[in-house]
This record gives C-alpha cells, structure tokens and sequence, in this order.
C-alpha cells in the first residue's frame, strides 16, 4: 500500500457528545461510527484535539496487546475524552505498561485466579442468601439495587479485598463520588485520596502478612520490596473501585430479563444454559458510555489502510467489537446459544480485567438467587419508567423497582 493511499484514508473528525441513554438503548453515534469504517476519528466533550477509534474486534485486539500502543504516554497528553475530569496518578496500574504493569499485577494474581475466587464462593452465596432472605421478608416491592444489586457486590469486593465489614459503607460512598461527574473534579479527588489514605493504613498494617485477601498480599509483595507503598495503594484503590462494576451490569442484566420475561423464563427452565447466557449478556450490555482510556501510538501504525502517527491518542469500543458483525452473527440479537462468544467485555490484552472471573462467580450467584428463590420477580413500573444512570461513564440503572 502506497504513502499516497494511507493518507487519503483520514476520515473526518465526529463530534460523540455525552449522551445520558437509557435502558439497553445502544449509542446511535457509535452505531454510526461503526458504519463509516473500521477506524474513524473522534472529539469527545473533553480535553483536548482528536483521537483514532478502532471498532471492529481484530483491530481492537491489536491495538490492546500490542506494544507499540501504550498507556504511559496518555498521562502527558491533553487527549480528548469522556470525563470532565481526569485524575490519573503517576504509578497507576491503568496508566501503566509492561515491565511495570506486569510486576504490579503479578502482586495480587493469586486473589484472582479460579481458585482465589473459589474461595470466596461460600462466603459470598452467604451473603447473598442474607439479602434475600431480608428482601421476602420485607415483602414487595422493593428496589432491587438497593436491596440486592449494590450491597452484595460492595460486601464481595470487601470480602476479597480484606476490608472489613465495619467499613463497607465508607468504601461505597468514596467509589460513588470518584465514579461520578456530577460532583465536580474536587469531591471526586478528596474521596480518592480519602480511600488511598485508608488502604495506605491497611496495607502498611499487613507488611508481613501470610493472609490471601488483597491487601494482605499487597501489604507482603511491599514487605518484600516487589513493589511501593504508592504502587500498592494505587492497586488497591483500583481493584475497590472496580468492584462496584458488577452493582451496574447485573441492574442491566436484570432489567434485560424483566423486560424479556420469555429469556428469565428459560434460565428458570433451564438452569445448566446459564453461564453462557450470563456471557452471552455480557457481550450484549453496553455496559459503558462512549469510550475508557486511550493509548497512544509509540510508532506509526497502519490500521485498515490507516495510517496511524507516533504520538496520536487511539480509542477502542469493546462495545462496538461485541456487535462485530463478522465476528457475532446477528449481533444485535441475544442468542443464549451462541458459540463460540469471544467477546471482550472484561477488555483484552495486559489491561484485561483481573476480576473478570469474581464478576462472572458474582452474576451467576444473582441469577441462580433471584430467579430460583423469587419466581413472580417482575418490573413495579412500565420499563421506561426505571430510572437510569445520568452523567455518569458506566451506565445502569439507578434504582430497579420490582415486586413479585
């Protein structure tokens, strides 16, 4: 492919503004994005310039796992994105890549791996059981995500982080007011900092540490001199905060099986399909609004017949590559069939979600309670009366109002 051919490729710059969507609606402009290539150009409500965005699933997978995209460089660059505030700290796992990355993440791979979530399996039915057991009692109706859908989450992520029980409260508010934009870019640092101090305290506490929960096995990776007080601290305050994600998906999740009750029919019906009905909602979710972090190009790249110049600012849609229609036939249908479902809702590459297989032991654990121990659960309101998330970047709803 000639120079000549890869410059005329550039597409025009879109502007994607935030939109506040409700229910399981899918973003028009992302739909639109989609249909003009494989790679466009994007400006985002914030920050500053343009950046590339790659949508079809091959090219996000190469833009994810390949070294010549990095995230390190995004921390000196006013790229233009979601979030009216960006926050980022030297040293973050988000913005960090391999050696470094690799070294912090290898700190706490215990606690996430198939049998470090294991562990937690009967704690955390438990917990749910308890919630359930309050939420009959009670009697209907009742709002299913301040019942269920946020408690259990916070009380599993704790659960595996070592916090203790005494302590969930504080751990929900601080991750509400970092996730959210409406607060303003001051009440969302000082939680932040607010959280950091407390993990900084519980880490330094378990320095010598045998325990599997995560901030005793970072307290003995720093006891170890593997990694800093800093890095630890940022870890923790990362694997907290994404903890919660799970409250935002499974309301989604539910409100896709209220609304379509010939789907929650058949998980009934058929209990052993549900693993991969949970992936195949998975995949169907849009589950975040516009785009997350970008990459930089460290060289050029072409993309597409896309020629992509060391230094510029590169996005991918895991949204948009889960609908790839030349890799999910028939995307925008849920099929509970589908096979294989290689999907990358937990991301792909180094920055892949080390939760990945807490979030799906958590799903199915809801699915298998709420359907099996409550039969009649049905919608309290029409569906478009379910209040859904606004100003915020991941998307669900804020309260599921239900009966039964």
């Amino acid at each position: 492919m000639t120079e000549e051919t890869l410059t005329e490729a550039v597409p025009p710059v879109r502007h994607w503004p935030a939109l506040d969507l409700t229910g399981l609606d899918f973003d028009p402009v992302l739909t639109e994005l989609m249909a003009e290539g494989p790679v466009t150009r994007i400006k985002l409500p914030n920050g500053e310039g343009w950046a590339w965005l790659v949508t079809r699933l091959d090219d996000v997978r190469t833009v994810t796992n390949d070294p010549r995209f990095g995230r390190e460089a995004v921390m000196d660059q006013p790229v233009t994105r979601l979030a009216p505030h960006f926050i980022p700290e030297r040293g973050a796992v988000g913005f960090l890549d391999p050696p470094d990355h690799t070294r912090l993440r290898r700190s706490v791979a215990a606690a996430f791996t198939a049998k470090g979530v294991e562990r937690i399996r009967g704690r955390s039915r438990l917990l749910l059981d308890e919630l359930v057991d309050e939420l009959l009692q009670d009697g209907p109706p009742t709002d299913l995500t301040a019942t269920v859908l946020s408690p259990f989450p916070i009380a599993v992520i704790c659960e595996l982080m070592g916090v203790p029980a005494a302590d969930r409260h504080s751990m929900h508010t601080w991750t509400q007011l970092i996730l959210s934009s409406a607060h303003g870019a001051q009440v969302s640092e000082k939680a932040k900092h607010e959280m950091g101090a407390y993990f900084a305290d519980l880490i330094g506490l378990r320095e010598g540490s045998t325990g599997h929960d995560v901030t005793s096995l970072l307290g003995a990776a720093v006891g170890r001199g593997e990694i800093t007080s800093q890095e630890a601290v940022g870890l923790a305050v990362l694997l907290q905060i994404g903890g919660e994600a799970v409250t935002n998906n499974s309301g989604q999740m539910f409100y896709l099986l209220l609304t379509r009750p010939e789907l929650a029919e058949r998980l009934r019906a058929e209990p052993e399909i549900r693993p991969r009905a949970i992936d195949e909602m998975l995949r169907y979710i849009p589950h975040r609004n516009a785009v997350g972090l970008s990459r930089i190009a460290l060289e050029d790249v072409d993309i597409k017949g896309v020629r992509i110049r060391a230094g510029d600012p590169v996005y991918v849609s895991y949204l948009a590559a889960n609908r790839d229609p030349e890799v999910f036939p028939d995307p925008d249908t849920i099929d509970f069939a589908r096979s294989p479902n290689p999907h990358v809702s937990f991301g792909f590459g180094p920055h892949f979600c080390p939760g990945n297989m807490l979030a799906r032991l958590e799903s199915e654990l809801l699915v298998d309670a709420l359907l099996d121990r409550v039969p009649g659960l049905r919608l309290a309101v029409p569906p478009d009366q379910v209040p859904f998330k606004k100003g915020a970047l991941i998307r669900g709803p804020e309260a599921l109002p239900v009966t039964w």
